[in-house]
């Protein structure tokens, strides 16, 4: 089996198994999380180190507890190209391997699901996932252990957003959408917020982008950066989700936490803000209950 490595396992969070399963074990319980009371579609999540950012994103993980999915689509920034690409337009990427690799295991790649992805991308907008191996993409992997710790076994379905246009983000949330209906199957998107701002404009930021989320809104996450008003250097990856999840059924995005690197280190100067959010389905029952 052709193997991906993990690239950050002793450094953006712990190598040890025993160390990173007590580390997740603490995360998720100091994490009060209300659990939406219907079908969950997926998560959206932060990406840092796990000292910065695993408080925040255990909020939405945890909403996956007894969950079962067959599949689950890691959707992330690709934050450095390799040298091969350059020049070269290659929006969207996936890996080149059979399996994922961290401290909890393997994640075997869903390659039928990629080949079907491939032919769904053409249809809609004329373009393909471009493989890649040996990458050094913490944005997706960090995501990993959280889901293998929590689901167990899946097959894993990993994309990384080259070119974060509305364009690609649309066309690759309604391509999955064409794939994967009527299966069970979760959504992970992998963002960070505002970068290198002080505290106060900060959560400026991050609070529009947040009240976009909240509202369901793709296209507006997709416009914040844009029009001055908010920032997340995963903004394709949540709103390809949004658009996936809503044509699947979900019709909320619940706001679970929001926190900045300041929280962990008290330099509230220049700080990098977390959200985390839970998408589902609200069904008309709940509403008259």
């Amino acid at each position: 089996m052709n193997i991906r490595p993990s690239a950050i396992a002793g450094s953006w969070y712990p190598g040890q198994v025993g160390r990173l399963t007590r580390d997740l074990d603490r995360y998720l319980a100091q994490a009060d999380t209300a659990v939406p009371p219907g079908k969950i579609y997926g998560v959206i999540v932060p990406h840092a180190g796990y000292h910065y950012s695993a408080r925040v994103a255990a909020y939405g993980f945890n909403c996956l507890r007894g969950l079962k999915p067959d599949l689950v689509v890691v959707v992330s920034p690709l934050h450095r190209a390799p040298p091969f690409l350059s020049g070269r337009r290659a929006p969207l990427l996936t890996t080149g391997h059979d399996a994922y690799e961290t401290p909890l295991g393997l994640l075997p790649v869903a390659k039928t699901a990629v080949t079907q992805l491939n032919a769904a991308l053409h249809q809609r907008i004329g373009t393909a996932l471009t493989p890649i191996t040996h990458d050094r993409e913490h944005a997706l992997e960090i995501e990993l252990p959280f889901l293998q710790h929590i689901l167990g076994q899946f097959q894993l379905l990993p994309v990384m957003i080259r070119e974060q246009s509305k364009e690609i983000a649309q066309g690759l949330g309604l391509a999955l959408a064409d794939i994967l209906r009527g299966r069970r199957v979760l959504f992970v998107a992998s963002s960070d917020l505002s970068h290198f701002y002080p505290q106060r404009i900060a959560e400026w930021l991050d609070s529009e982008l947040l009240r976009r989320l909240q509202a369901f809104d793709p296209a507006g996450v997709m416009d914040a950066e844009d029009e001055g008003v908010g920032f997340a250097c995963g903004r394709g990856a949540v709103a390809a989700v949004l658009w996936a999840t809503r044509a699947l059924g979900a019709n909320k995005v619940d706001v679970l936490h929001h926190a900045t690197s300041g929280d962990v280190t008290g330099d509230y100067s220049s700080v990098v803000g977390y959200g985390t959010a839970v998408i589902w389905q609200k069904n008309r029952f709940w509403e008259h209950t």
